[in-house]
């Protein structure tokens, strides 16, 4: 099973977008709540090559991207095989 991160902020409804697309998926993943902690938003956009905005997802370690670029890859039928998924 791949590691799945996601870093979010409370009441953001593209990171709510995006747990969505997750959940459906059948995958599992780890949350980190960036609402409060400025160490952690730190740490994401240090991994995420400057991107500051949430969500921020990682398969493996590996940057992602966002909840429009985790559903474009949706669409192009390429998520299923970067999740493990199905």
């Amino acid at each position: 099973m791949k590691k799945i991160e996601i870093y979010t902020t409370m009441f953001c409804p593209y990171c709510a977008r995006a747990k969505k697309l997750l959940a459906k998926k059948g995958v599992s993943y780890e949350e980190i709540d960036v609402t409060a902690s400025g160490e952690q938003r730190d740490v994401m956009t240090r991994r995420a090559g400057g991107a500051y905005t949430v969500p921020q997802i990682f398969v493996d370690g590996e940057h992602i991207g966002d909840s429009d670029y985790l559903h474009m890859l949706d669409n192009s039928g390429k998520l299923d095989h970067i999740l493990g998924a199905r």
